[in-house]
């Protein structure tokens, strides 16, 4: 088969030499260079890499997704969209044709959106960005997903095990421009579910909290929006922008709306037992972080956060059972907090404060 990797860039010479390292394994890279200031297209030429230089004027990323995906070659069999800041493990494309089968439409694979500082996955789901050359485009202003437009069936989706996808963002880039292109989105597409829900996210991000309750009321009012994960997640923004503007028990409501929405996820009853450990309800705290512990499958999408799947449930059961006089338990809960993250000096100072109190506790009973 023949695989051609696909993508868009401005300004990112410095990722160059690792993004072709790591897309190397397949026939032909071909870039759309949006308009970039530095040599990051000579350096793409340099390492044999196709690039085409145009500006996208208004910007939109379907648009310029869809003018780079014009760029690969007609008799591609497998198209596969990344940015520069993404790389790809070794042995990808092996996978890829392995899970690749007659009548593949797209494939799924698995992506680490996330590090944390110790470099530990944070975010992890699978995308779908592998797909075959004709009879796809790439639809909305932001947060563009490809979509079937071609007259016969889209093929069916299977899973290439084993390929490894992982991002290494360059924080310093502005998403400022997120916020216009999907208010535009949801202009053009009133009815779509996921824009609605990624808008109302985008309001929480900016601390525009009236806007985030009523954009993301709107999206559980719609009759597409029936993934539970998503509404679930909606409901959470929701709660935490009733949090912030002060109304805790209408925040309350609304993250208990979102476990029974989706009482298989960690993250709705991480929210709340955050939320009761800053009022410090400490055996609320405890029970919705066993709640959480219970749940041992990690979703593939991407409504999961890190923070739910790391430390945290352990670290704030520790800390419950500490401010309540419990001190074995908040050690073992705190030596598991800390074996999760090992380089975290926080968790050891912890400890040592608990032993001491073990250590006070001992000596009042003999």
């Amino acid at each position: 088969m023949k695989v051609v990797v696909y993508g868009i860039c401005k300004n990112e010479a410095r990722f160059v030499e690792r993004w072709v390292t790591s897309m190397s394994e397949a026939d032909e890279i071909v870039v759309l260079d949006t308009g970039s200031g530095d040599d990051t297209a000579d350096r793409l030429k340099a390492r044999g890499v196709k690039v085409v230089t145009e500006t996208i004027v208004p910007w939109r990323f379907d648009r310029a997704r869809n003018r780079s995906l014009e760029l690969v070659p007609e008799d591609a069999d497998i198209c596969v969209c990344t940015d520069l800041d993404e790389v790809f493990e070794p042995g990808w494309r092996k996978h890829l044709e392995e899970a690749w089968r007659p009548g593949t439409g797209q494939a799924r694979y698995r992506y680490t959106w996330s590090f944390t500082e110790e470099g530990r996955e944070g975010v992890v789901f699978w995308i779908e960005k592998a797909h075959r050359r004709h009879g796809y485009q790439w639809v909305h202003p932001v947060h563009e997903v490809l979509k079937w437009t071609g007259e016969e069936s889209p093929g069916i989706m299977v899973t290439a095990q084993g390929v490894q996808l992982n991002h290494f963002p360059d924080n310093t880039k502005s998403r400022g421009q997120y916020l216009p292109l999907l208010e535009m989105s949801v202009e053009e597409d009133p009815e779509d579910d996921r824009n609605m829900h990624y808008l109302g996210r985008e309001y929480m991000y900016r601390g525009r909290w009236d806007e985030c309750i009523q954009t993301l009321k709107r999206h559980l009012d719609m009759p597409s929006a029936r993934w539970e994960d998503e509404r679930a997640a909606s409901m959470r923004y929701i709660a935490k922008a009733y949090r912030m503007k002060g109304q805790q028990e209408e925040a309350r409501k609304w993250y208990l709306r979102a476990i029974l929405q989706a009482p298989h996820l960690r993250e709705p009853y991480m929210d709340l037992a955050y939320a009761l450990y800053e009022e410090k309800q400490w055996e609320g705290v405890l029970y919705f972080t066993d709640c959480a512990l219970r749940i041992v499958d990690r979703p593939k999408t991407y409504i999961c956060e890190a923070a739910s799947w790391g430390s945290l449930p352990h670290d704030l059961r520790a800390m419950a059972f500490f401010h309540t006089g419990r001190y074995s338990e908040a050690l073992k809960e705190e030596e598991k907090g800390a074996a999760l993250e090992p380089g975290n000096d926080r968790f050891l100072k912890n400890i040592d404060i608990i032993k001491e109190k073990l250590q006070e506790q001992s000596g009042r009973r003999q």
